[in-house]
């Protein structure tokens, strides 16, 4: 039973096709598991184990009866609360939306349904997915945060009790939390997946990712959930997505990357910077340092102004009605949106596409780019999800990012990101399986 926990969702979906092993077996398992590790690790916010077997089974006597089978079939994933959920509540971590069940279920849910996947439960959000932390603990240490706002979804995965789980970025939600739990984490190209049916809180930043065991894993939900999607304006129409196949090939020629430290490398820890200077070291001719032009420096103001200005309309409405509902940090989060010009929030927009010209010419000459996925290692306390600003940056300019768990740093894990151009994430998985790959190979 404690292997099947451990088994990434590429490889137990292999299993259950080929019937080596049945969907109710490793549901059974992940029940036990959960049983064992959530009291302390507090990742989910509903979790039906009987509802989860019969899913399990229906899942089963579907392959039993010989019917088509989807790429995710029998494989269970946890969904972050904030994804609508027909079957179960979708409360969005607040006070303002108990016992909400939705009359539909999202668009990613949708799909992964479609896959053959079973939804496991829904896992634990900041509140509406902005700063004020919810009860998840670091499965790695019980005193350290997970980070956020995606903190269920990355300490499932983590703490053995989902293969997969899927999680939202504004702005370091998904990385930030997967470094800091040791897990591989994913946010897209912005307007990949469809966020129909996902809460809203700041359209032009928003992003479904996903947390798993192996890029694979990655790549497999991405092909299942990058259908193209009318209802979400920001989605762009492409042919259907095949990453797997690109991900888990052998790069025509090995990769290079760029190191960037970003103009907040100052705000690493020493160990970070030792760590991944150490890294450009160990990939020699493969890697090489590359200053970003003057411009970047503001990149933190400019997605805070995004962001706030457009949580602030998102959440205006409950802020007026409910306010006493709601954390003192996210009030201030609103209270600051609201004080944002009409020019100041145009010209952020307007830096948004400037930028990435500008980041264009680093992809002319390398791959990928690495840095930090976050300051240090998960930060001790849970008044907090720890600092996103490794993130920011990226996902201001919606590009894909990967937090590959390669290192660690007193005693945590400490992902590193990999970068890659706009539109092009199966390449950029492909390069960090390379450099995963040859950082194993020379260990």
């Amino acid at each position: 039973m404690e292997q099947l926990t451990q088994l990434s969702a590429s490889n137990a979906a292999r299993a259950i096709a080929s019937g080596e092993i049945k969907s109710v077996e490793l549901v059974t398992a992940l029940v036990r598991q959960i049983a064992a590790r959530e009291p302390e690790v507090q990742a989910f916010v509903h979790f039906d184990a009987e509802y989860l077997l019969q899913q399990a089974r229906t899942a089963d006597l579907a392959r039993e009866e010989g019917r088509e089978l989807g790429p995710l079939h029998g494989v269970p994933v946890a969904l972050k609360d904030i994804i609508d959920t027909q079957d179960m509540p979708t409360e969005h971590g607040s006070a303002l939306f108990a016992g909400r069940t939705p009359g539909a279920d999202a668009s990613v849910v949708n799909i992964l349904r479609q896959a053959g996947a079973i939804i496991l439960g829904k896992t634990v959000t900041a509140e509406l997915a902005v700063l004020h932390p919810g009860k998840t603990r670091n499965p790695h240490n019980l005193g350290h945060t997970p980070g956020g706002s995606s903190s269920g979804s990355a300490a499932a995965v983590a703490a053995h009790m989902a293969p997969l789980a899927l999680g939202t970025q504004t702005n370091g939600s998904v990385i930030r939390p997967a470094s800091f739990c040791g897990v591989y984490g994913y946010k897209p190209s912005f307007g990949l997946i469809s966020r129909h049916g996902v809460l809203e809180a700041a359209p032009s930043l928003d992003t479904v990712g996903v947390f798993g065991r192996s890029i694979e894993d990655l790549a497999l939900a991405a092909d299942c959930m990058s259908d193209y999607d009318a209802r979400d304006a920001s989605m762009w129409m492409r042919s259907r997505a095949t990453m797997r196949p690109v991900a888990m090939s052998e790069p025509p020629i090995p990769p290079t990357f760029a190191f960037v430290k970003t103009p907040v490398w100052d705000k690493a820890g020493a160990q970070t910077q030792e760590a991944f200077l150490e890294l450009v070291d160990a990939l020699g001719e493969r890697c090489a340092g590359v200053e970003l032009q003057a411009g970047f420096e503001h990149a933190t103001a400019w997605l805070r102004t995004i962001m706030l200005s457009e949580i602030a309309r998102s959440y205006g409405r409950l802020y007026d009605e409910g306010r006493s509902q709601m954390s003192a940090v996210l009030s201030a989060a609103i209270e600051e949106g609201r004080s944002f010009s009409a020019v100041h929030y145009l010209r952020a927009r307007h830096a948004q596409n400037a930028l990435y010209s500008m980041l264009e010419n680093v992809f002319e000459g390398f791959d990928a780019i690495l840095t930090p996925p976050a300051t240090g290692p998960a930060p001790l306390g849970l008044e907090t999800t720890g600092d996103p600003i490794f993130c920011t940056l990226w996902s201001l300019l919606g590009v894909p990012s990967v937090s590959l768990p390669l290192l660690e740093v007193d005693g945590l894990p400490l992902g590193v990101q990999v970068i890659g151009q706009r539109r092009d994430d199966a390449r950029l998985l492909r390069a960090a399986r390379w450099l995963e790959r040859h950082l194993q190979s020379h260990s």
